[in-house]
């Protein structure tokens, strides 16, 4: 494990001489247009571990993609290597249809803190509700951002992450119901606390969520990553395309159907993704949302 053949995956190569909010932000989006969100080893009859050099190998030499806990675990590594204060947190993931967040922390973000402020850095959501700039931690202050406007809300120590998204256009309208589009104006992501976490605290959630029937991470193989002026995601067999604010307040959303030989021929194309084993795209109606 080195910063520099991390630095290559990613692509960057601007200064790390300074600790600062610019630098923090060059080395976050980097990381987000490069390495994808994504679950696929669920479906390719892999199993997903914790151990930070295994991520590493996953991430960094196999060029592969992660979720939360990977992803954000990795970056925390880099991040505290070069000498950032970086904290893991944990967070409860909102469920928009039982309008409740979840009971277990399933969500693995990190705090960031420099000059005297606080960040939360999470390049693990993907899709929309992936933050593209560190956020600062501060209460009831809208953080425009190109995805849309980002907000933490504290209550009793309990902090509340939500967006205010754009008006969405769909030139396929066969698409213009699908399930996997948010229909509110204003979502809720996440909530979580300040309590310091380790990521051994993650261990039975990562279990649960590649093994139960009831996870959404069995339920769809997604692959989704950002790129310079909105996203693209691949779940179950459904390609989507979105550009952010094509139009004033309005993000563009194409869609498209593939076949199963189509579905690894765009992992490769689109995500730079090659899979060393058999994927079994799924896509259960319901529960998520691009």
């Amino acid at each position: 494990m080195n910063l520099e053949e991390y630095f290559t995956r990613t692509g960057y190569k601007g200064s790390l001489e300074k600790r600062d909010l610019d630098t923090l932000t060059a080395i976050f989006q980097h990381h987000i247009r490069a390495v994808p969100f994504e679950n696929l080893s669920i479906h390719c009859g892999e199993t997903i571990t914790l151990d930070l050099a295994q991520v590493y190998s996953k991430i960094v030499k196999r060029r592969r993609g992660g979720w939360c806990m990977e992803n954000n675990q990795l970056l925390s590594w880099v991040l505290k290597s070069l000498g950032y204060n970086t904290t893991i947190l944990g967070a409860y993931v909102y469920n928009p249809q039982l309008n409740v967040y979840a009971t277990h922390m399933t969500h693995l973000i990190v705090k960031v803190v420099m000059e005297g402020r606080a960040y939360i850095v999470d390049a693990g959501f993907g899709v929309s509700y992936q933050m593209w700039q560190p956020m600062e931690l501060i209460s009831g202050k809208d953080q425009p951002q190109t995805p849309g406007i980002f907000r933490f809300t504290e209550d009793n120590g309990v902090w509340y992450y939500e967006k205010i998204r754009r008006k969405q256009y769909i030139p396929n309208q066969s698409f213009s119901n699908s399930d996997l589009l948010e229909k509110r104006d204003r979502r809720n992501i996440y909530l979580f606390s300040l309590d310091p976490r380790k990521v051994e605290d993650f261990q039975f959630q990562c279990s649960y969520l590649q093994t139960s029937p009831e996870s959404l991470f069995t339920q769809k193989s997604i692959c989704t990553l950002q790129t310079a002026d909105g996203f693209r995601a691949l779940i179950g067999w459904t390609l989507s395309e979105t550009t952010y604010n094509y139009k004033e307040d309005i993000d563009r959303v194409e869609f498209a159907t593939l076949t199963d030989e189509e579905v690894e021929k765009t992992l490769l194309e689109k995500f730079s993704i090659r899979l060393e084993n058999k994927l079994v795209p799924v896509n259960i109606k319901g529960i998520y949302t691009i």
